[in-house]
């Protein structure tokens, strides 16, 4: 039996697609803001705050192993549904959220671990959505993209103390840093020059808990970037969520856009 815990994006679906095909048992805790997996079968909504309904429900279905995926957003505390676990464990969630999104997977992992229970990759059962090493277009990065690659990488080395902080855009000798608003502001934040240049790179942070927290690329990302006239995007090799594969990889095709999947060891 697994548990899933699924917030919001497309990526949730996709798992459950591949499990429901694999015939595997499991339930569904479904922490997205719309309820939207409440028409499947074992689905249950429970407020993140009620953690012994949480975890009577994980030892009723006599279950060992979750899969957590997609955003889950920062819950209004004063607004959340507590019971006595939740009352318990609550005011290390709350220290936690001032870390970051991140920080407040990494504090429920805890917890499940403290019961025995073991997070698995959210990619175990698809591996197909992370881009391994390589360059997925047609269009290449120059030798001037590499140098900016390069300095944009060990930039991002030094802001991993920064819990937010996944994705830069290096572009005319200057240095964009995603905020707390994500990497859609980021790249909305970016004004379109005559000639296309600029490059997103988008990487784990080096304590970033990878089994629930993959950085997550799709055809919106392309879409963006193209808006604000960048030339590539450059994710680490197998530690990325990279989905509508094809879509993304003919957009960029299309628009004269590079992907390239990175492993050297400079790379954290």
């Amino acid at each position: 039996m697994i548990g899933l815990f699924f917030g919001e994006t497309a990526f949730p679906k996709l798992i459950l697609k591949k499990i429901k095909k694999k015939k595997l048992k499991h339930f569904i805790i479904d922490l997205s803001k719309n309820n939207i997996f409440k028409n499947n079968t074992n689905s249950h909504r429970i407020s993140i705050g009620q953690f012994g309904k949480i975890l009577k429900l994980i030892r009723e279905q006599k279950c060992k192993k979750v899969i957590f995926a997609g955003k889950i957003n920062k819950p209004k505390f004063s607004e959340l549904k507590l019971d006595i676990t939740g009352i318990y464990y609550m005011p290390r969630i709350i220290k936690a959220s001032k870390k970051g999104d991140a920080a407040i997977l990494k504090e429920l992992i805890k917890i499940l671990a403290k019961e025995k229970i073991n997070v698995i990759s959210s990619i175990y059962f698809n591996p197909e959505l992370s881009l391994h090493k390589g360059t997925h277009s047609i269009l290449k990065p120059n030798s001037k993209d590499l140098i900016d690659i390069k300095n944009g990488l060990k930039i991002l080395k030094n802001l991993n103390s920064y819990n937010h902080i996944q994705a830069i855009i290096v572009k005319n000798n200057n240095v964009y840093k995603e905020t707390t608003r994500g990497t859609k502001k980021l790249i909305q934040s970016i004004k379109k020059t005559k000639n296309k240049n600029g490059i997103l790179i988008k990487f784990p942070k080096k304590k970033q808990d990878l089994r629930a927290d993959l950085p997550t690329i799709g055809l919106d990302t392309f879409k963006d970037c193209k808006r604000a006239g960048l030339r590539g995007v450059v994710i680490k090799s197998k530690q990325n969520i990279f989905l509508e594969r094809q879509k993304c990889i003919n957009f960029a095709n299309k628009n004269r856009m590079f992907i390239l999947s990175k492993w050297k060891k400079y790379l954290f």
